[in-house]
């Protein structure tokens, strides 16, 4: 099946039914028990109360028949006294509703805050008939439709006053429900990734309504809410292909694709703004690739590939959303991001070593080189041979820049754990973790710390419809480009911030170096722990680390002295405040209301 964006059907990942909590609390609120009173089935079909047959109460806001009169009884007018209360709200005959559902929300609200309860006495399509559940009270309400055609309801007839006991006032009533919770509790979540979690609800109930809610109600109220700012699951799948559409309308380049089943149901998305596209060329070719479990009602796992910028942080190329960390997703999420950053043996890919990716890898990139990240290296060192105690000698492997180095460090790993060195010789490999054996060029980048930290940013929207999550990866992303580019725009020296700090001590060490000239381009550099021979022309250094990191070491800023050089010349371009400002020159675009 192709990536069109049209026509998929409306079921998608199988739904997780053990994802919701339990009920630790009472879900359903009891009805209240009226006296004389028995359910029966209004106009519309709803269920609703009224009294029983044989004991008709006088209701002066219904017809009533009688005395040869069919005329509506006129309602006296009761005002607060020391025996009754006002339900504190606004309410009077004669006001307007744009719809019924408008009405019932505001009913609702009152009762809440009011700590009363109210039974429908009458409901259909035209009409609402409330009263207060103590029979003997005078607070009722009975509204209808202004025309039957319109949806409009107004209030007919109104009595705000109480005279029910004190008894029959409850904070933990059925008008309490989680629909109303979530819409008062709505606005909390505008604006915000996180929001009330269910015990803040519970409070702002609690504070803000005046009611006694359950935890599970609060955390059906929450995710009510959810809905009402984010959309459902359903309506973020609906509006996906024209949410796509808008992103490549609004940010020229961007690439979007979206893959079905055979059965039309969505299987895979992939997300690539054009900014981050262009502005790639001015990155080191280092991209890490990881994935993040969602936590949503269709659950999925977002994968991430990434770069890092001249001044150390990370540079988001691609999103995707799959089903499930399995070789078919990696390599189809892979195949997309081949065709926007290409297949060189100048590109490094770093990932974990999980199976599915080191496959889905090897045969989407046949060019690019794999390493492994050192750091999840450690982890199952750590975890598989129980030997934290050389953990020391294994990161001063990783980091050796020169391979007589490295050969030490793992002779002392050998001496103590020859199966743990037997580990990192034969099922890893030294050319995944090794910064010297390395057979591309990753430069100083040897974990995905800087995927994990684009994880880490979307922890709170995990649970998120996935257009919500993609509107929360434009979002930080669109103020990434903003406050990276007014950095940039500000910085006074030719490097970027974090590689003017790490060159300068570089200056200091260099100084007392005794330093002489081989031939017009190289020159022989003493003193310190280890002398070097370093070319200014290709830019090396038999110390190495030069070569690798692309930056200048205590050698090469030495030689530069020597020659009258300027030592910027010799740092790669990468790490220029010129190439900074061109990777965030651009501006990314929201797509803005769905609705």
């Amino acid at each position: 099946m192709d990536g069109s964006h049209d026509g998929f059907r409306n079921n998608y990942f199988d739904v997780d039914c053990d994802s919701e909590p339990t009920d630790v609390g009472s879900s359903r609120q009891t009805l209240p028990v009226f006296r004389n009173a028995e359910r029966t089935s209004n106009d519309n079909g709803a269920s609703a109360t009224q009294p029983a047959k044989g004991n008709p109460p006088v209701d002066p806001l219904l017809r009533v028949t009688g005395a040869g009169s069919d005329e509506p009884v006129n309602v006296p007018t009761i005002e607060a006294s020391d025996s009754t209360f006002s339900d504190g709200s606004d309410l009077h005959e004669g006001k307007y509703f744009n719809t019924k559902k408008d009405l019932k929300r505001k009913l609702s609200d009152i009762a809440m805050k009011g700590n009363f309860e109210f039974w429908t006495r009458k409901s259909n399509r035209s009409l609402w008939v409330i009263e207060c559940i103590d029979p003997n009270c005078s607070w009722r309400l009975h509204a209808s439709k202004i025309v039957p055609e319109s949806t409009k309801f107004v209030i007919r007839k109104y009595v705000g006053v109480h005279s029910c006991s004190l008894l029959n006032r409850n904070a933990n009533h059925h008008q309490a429900t989680y629909v109303v919770i979530g819409e008062q509790v709505a606005p909390q979540y505008v604006g915000v990734e996180k929001g009330p979690g269910p015990k803040g609800v519970q409070t702002f109930a609690r504070t803000e309504l005046g009611a006694q809610i359950s935890y599970y109600k609060a955390w059906r109220g929450r995710k009510h809410a959810h809905t009402l700012i984010r959309g459902s699951p359903e309506q973020s799948f609906h509006v996906l292909p024209s949410y796509f559409h808008m992103l490549e309308k609004l940010n020229p380049g961007t690439v979007t694709r979206i893959e079905v089943d055979g059965e039309s149901r969505f299987k895979y998305l992939f997300l690539a703004f054009g900014v981050a596209i262009r502005g790639f060329r001015y990155m080191r070719k280092v991209v890490g690739i990881d994935g993040m479990f969602l936590k949503g009602q269709y659950r999925g796992v977002l994968l991430v590939a990434t770069a890092q910028d001249g001044n150390g942080q990370c540079y988001p190329l691609a999103w995707g959303i799959v089903d499930s960390e399995n070789e078919d997703a990696w390599s189809w999420f892979l195949t997309q991001l081949k065709e926007i950053i290409g297949d060189t043996d100048k590109l490094a890919l770093i990932s974990d070593r999980a199976p599915s990716i080191k496959k889905a890898i090897s045969t989407v990139f046949e060019k690019a080189h794999h390493g492994a990240c050192v750091w999840h290296v450690a982890q199952n060192i750590k975890n598989k041979f129980k030997c934290a105690d050389i953990m020391g000698s294994y990161w001063s492997a990783v980091n050796a820049y020169r391979c007589e180095d490295f050969t030490g460090y793992m002779i002392e790993i050998s001496n103590r754990y020859p199966r743990v060195a037997e580990y990192l010789e034969n099922e890893v490999g030294f050319e995944k973790w090794s910064r010297c054996h390395y057979p591309g060029l990753r430069y100083n980048i040897t974990t995905t710390n800087m995927v994990e930290s684009l994880n880490s940013m979307l922890v709170n929207a995990r649970d998120f419809p996935y257009v919500a999550l993609l509107d929360v990866i434009q979002e930080k992303m669109s103020k990434w480009w903003n406050d990276r580019r007014i950095v940039a725009m500000a910085i006074t020296t030719p490097l970027t911030p974090s590689r003017e700090s790490e060159l300068r001590p570089h200056f200091a060490q260099s100084n007392g170096r005794h330093t002489s000239q081989l031939n017009p381009i190289t020159y022989h550099v003493k003193g310190g722990e280890l002398e070097g021979v370093v070319d200014i022309f290709n830019k090396t250094c038999t110390c190495k680390e030069f070569d690798i990191d692309k930056l200048p070491c205590v050698h090469a800023v030495a030689a530069a002295h020597h020659a009258q050089v300027s030592v910027y010349s010799l740092v790669s371009p990468y790490y220029t405040k010129e190439y900074y400002l061109l990777a965030y020159g651009e501006t990314i675009y929201p797509v803005g209301s769905q609705s």
